[in-house]
């Protein structure tokens, strides 16, 4: 009997596909497959099985089913269907990103020759001039649902090579000859034997003269390393003296070593295959064995206060059923000791815990706690592992081998079996929120999976998102509060520097004030540590001219271009300098003149933490100074090195991003500086209160964490703002009444729900026209429901990476009036052939630019 599956794939469809199982099979749902579609071949799952053939069309066969059991259980497929409709992402996007096992499938790219290339080519045997002399006119045919494909035709008026170079356009013709046997080519050999640059083969494919294929098939992903072992009692004959000096490596190393450290003797490969011919050494293969890393702590357990005590048992209470809480504990109050023994609860219970940090820079430490209070029982998932690192920590989730899993966003789909307590720390970073299709919040995902799963949930902050918040003051969460420090410690003391009458009384633009100059060389002429914060990359944010105002613009992205300086001896910008666009990477040089009249006169605008290490440098010569941010932190060793170095005392002076901000744990820290931070203020976001808020808290959080107290110096040109002077008196309910009555009068979350729907295209007059017909659309059915728009118009930020943006805002009362807005313009885009893949549609957008 014939078996038909349901297959959810990676496509921007919203639909799922039917193929026919190969015969002998049954896949079961939340299995993997391979299915064609197209000129590829995409790895689905499977989503429902029947034995009734589709009615209107013949299935096309399974390559192939890649497991015999189900890799997603049925409460994971469930929360996978769950976010696809909540966030209204293609389910087969979702459940890609539940399955971060890439490692595990080998995709291969191959090239073949197409009808209309085999003219192009014939007509350059030929002696035909078309070959140099006209060029194809692309005619878009949009496809509603994919985008636009191209139908070339020839048009003897124009130019076809215009565009490309004379060793371009021979690349070109010999990737014509190359295919034109007929067979497929796989892309590395094309690109072998006739030198095509990838974007002459994209170009290439535009014009329809050659067609893409990919073929998938299974592979292994164990991570493995192979060993030298000597044969013991083997009866040794004359030997070289390269055969002895292994021989001897090897039983200095107790008989076995890696050969990547026996290659570094710089010992002949050859002489090591002899001695295995010889029977006299052996190459075994052996697993690699995983690291989980972090910073060593002390595994010393902890003795909770009243407060944390009281947190923990009302967690403990709640494990084994769904129940969610908010914990808001004042910086430094143990929230990670309460998570700690929370953990320690449910794995007595035999239940299984996910602990979700906000960014890779918080692993190494919460690694480091987590390895020494349960071992080998933890595994790690997040972006920085290679592909292979993750297979391995999700198969062993999976096995049931680590009950306690630490990671960020992604981790929320961990495969844990018997799943009992989820903790969500620093529960309103914005990080939580993926800005990629399916763009999820992993926090809220949090919740909904510990409701599927019967799981108690706590999202942790010092600084709560107001709509956690408000949950918890409606009733909705469990509230937990520390509301004091561990063992009594006082929170730091923070000064305001009025940064207007810094300028009034000094006449000079300083970056650091005199206060906190001041403060910084005493906390270090103390021995003690500071911290300081400024939250730009580079050396300058913007270079302008002088002469006539241009400001130097990134040549894809609708934002100026960042300054990064080299290290020099004389901390002159100069002529050749770099500038990078921290959006899509672009670089080039700092040129000499104004692109635009040619003036010499380029001022630097601004100063990011590379001047700010700078500037430190020069006041303070004989300070150990680091630096944080994205530009010194490439990988999570590099993290790792870093931070223990902050915590050996090897770095007292530390000055970066906001990555120091976020809950690391120095106790040698007394001294916090906050500089530029309240520029957000002015950002047009109805959310930056609340975020310079959170940042001016969570820093200020960093300072007298120790025996010593703390004090925090903050720079600002708003000291009269309500989200300074909460900070100031670390006063979040405050805080929170202040910012939650403007958001009831403007019906902005958690009074409301929002969504920022963005039409993007790399033509602006495709991008504006896509947006009236969606606007005209929204603004014809407003009336008709309770859902406002906003828009359309261009949106803040108006080009990235070549593609033209603008965006609607629809706010609404009802999550229910919403969705249904939001499904009813996705059925008039797909009628109005509007591609889904421009369209983007952000359910709950935290970022509206």
């Amino acid at each position: 009997m014939s078996v038909y599956c349901e297959v959810a794939l990676p496509v921007p469809l919203d639909r799922i596909f039917t193929y026919a199982a190969p015969p002998g099979t049954a896949p079961q749902r939340g299995a993997r497959v391979i299915a064609p579609f197209r000129n590829e071949k995409l790895i689905g799952v499977v989503v429902g099985v029947s034995a009734e053939p589709p009615a209107d069309f013949d299935a096309r066969p399974l390559e192939a089913i890649l497991d015999d059991e189900p890799l997603l259980g049925e409460h994971l497929l469930e929360l996978g269907e769950w976010v696809a409709q909540y966030y209204l992402a293609p389910l087969g996007e979702v459940l890609r990103s539940m399955l971060p096992l890439m490692a595990e499938v080998r995709r291969t790219v191959y090239y073949r020759i197409t009808d209309t290339g085999r003219d192009v080519l014939a007509d350059s045997v030929d002696g035909d001039s078309a070959w140099a002399d006209t060029q194809p006119t692309i005619s878009a045919r949009e496809h509603p649902a994919l985008g636009n494909e191209f139908t070339p035709r020839m048009d003897t008026t124009k130019k076809r090579r215009g565009k490309l170079s004379a060793e371009e356009q021979n690349m070109e013709r010999r990737v014509l000859q190359r295919l034109a046997a007929g067979e497929p080519v796989k892309v590395s050999t094309l690109r072998t034997a006739t030198s095509a640059s990838l974007p002459v083969l994209a170009g290439m494919l535009r014009k329809k003269w050659i067609a893409r294929e990919t073929a998938a098939a299974e592979r292994d992903a164990r991570r493995t390393e192979r060993f030298a072992v000597l044969i013991p009692d083997a009866r040794l004959p004359r030997l070289t003296e390269n055969q002895q000096a292994i021989l001897a490596e090897l039983a200095a190393c107790g008989g076995e070593m890696p050969l990547s450290q026996l290659r570094q003797r710089d010992l002949p490969a050859s002489t090591l295959q002899t001695l295995v011919r010889r029977e006299l050494v052996r190459i075994e293969e052996r697993a690699v064995a995983f690291h989980l890393g972090g910073l060593t702590r002390n595994a010393a357990p902890v003795r909770l206060n009243p407060a944390q005590a009281d947190a923990l048992a009302q967690i403990s209470a709640a494990l084994g059923a769904f129940k969610p809480f908010l914990l808001q504990g004042v910086t430094g109050s143990g929230k990670t000791a309460v998570y700690l023994d929370a953990m320690q609860q449910a794995l007595d219970r035999g239940l299984a815990s996910i602990l979700l940090v906000p960014e890779i820079g918080l692993t190494p430490q919460t690694v480091g706690l987590l390895d020494a209070a349960f071992g080998q029982r933890v595994a790690l998932l997040h972006s920085a592992l290679t592909p292979e690192e993750r297979s391995e920590q999700w198969r062993r989730i999976h096995r049931g081998e680590a009950p306690i899993v630490v990671g960020t966003r992604s981790a929320i789909f961990a495969p844990v079996p018997n799943l009992g307590l989820i903790l969500v720390d620093e529960e309103h970073d914005q990080s939580y929120k993926q800005e990629e299709t399916p763009r999820y919040n992993a926090r809220d995902v949090a919740v909904m999976r510990a409701k599927l799963a019967g799981a108690a949930v706590v999202l942790g902050s010092a600084t709560p998102s107001l709509e956690s918040w408000q949950n918890a003051t409606a009733g909705k969460y469990g509230l937990l509060e520390l509301k004091e420090r561990v063992q009594n410690r006082p929170l730091p003391a923070v000064e305001l520097i009025d940064m207007r009458r810094e300028f009034q009384e000094t006449g000079q633009d300083q970056l650091f004030s005199r206060a906190l100059v001041e403060q910084t060389r005493a906390t270090l002429e103390r021995g003690e540590q500071a911290i300081i914060l400024l939250n730009r990359r580079g050396y300058s944010f913007a270079v302008i001219c002088r002469a006539c105002g241009q400001k130097l613009e990134c040549e894809n992205c609708a934002i100026a271009l960042t300054h990064h300086k080299p290290s020099s001896d004389d901390g002159l910008a100069r002529e050749g300098q770099r500038l990078e666009c921290h959006y899509c990477g672009y670089r080039r040089t700092v040129p000499a003149h104004c692109p635009k009249c040619e003036s010499e006169h380029l001022y630097y605008l601004g100063a990011g933490s590379q001047q700010g290490e700078e500037r430190l440098q020069e006041i303070f010569p004989g300070a150990r100074i680091g630096r944080m941010d994205r530009d010194t932190v490439r990988g999570r060793h590099d993290l790792e090195r870093l931070l223990a170095r902050l915590h050996s005392g090897e770095i007292n002076l530390l000055v970066g991003t906001q990555m120091i901000a976020k809950g690391h744990d120095i106790h040698g820290v007394t001294l916090v500086g906050v500089v530029g931070c309240d520029h957000a203020l002015s950002m047009p976001d109805f959310r930056a209160a609340e975020r310079v808020f959170q940042l001016i808290t969570q820093v200020s959080g960093r300072a007298g964490r120790g025996d010593l107290p703390g004090q925090v110096v903050v720079q600002t040109y708003y000291p009269d703002h309500y989200a300074i002077l909460a900070a100031q008196a670390h006063d979040y309910a405050a805080f929170a009444a202040r910012e939650l009555k403007y958001r009831r009068w403007m019906h902005y979350p958690p009074f409301g729900v929002l969504a920022n729907v963005l039409v993007q295209s790399p033509k602006l007059e495709e991008a504006t026209g896509w947006a009236s017909v969606l606007g005209k659309h929204l603004l014809q059915n407003q009336n008709n429901s309770s859902v406002r728009v906003l828009g359309p118009c261009t949106a803040p930020i108006a080009r990235i990476k070549g593609v033209y943006r603008f965006h609607l805002i629809l706010k609404a009362a009802s999550r229910n009036a919403l969705h249904t807005t939001l499904k009813q313009m996705l059925v008039h885009a797909d009628e109005a052939g509007v591609p889904r893949r421009n369209l983007v549609v952000d359910v709950d957008a935290v970022r509206l630019m």
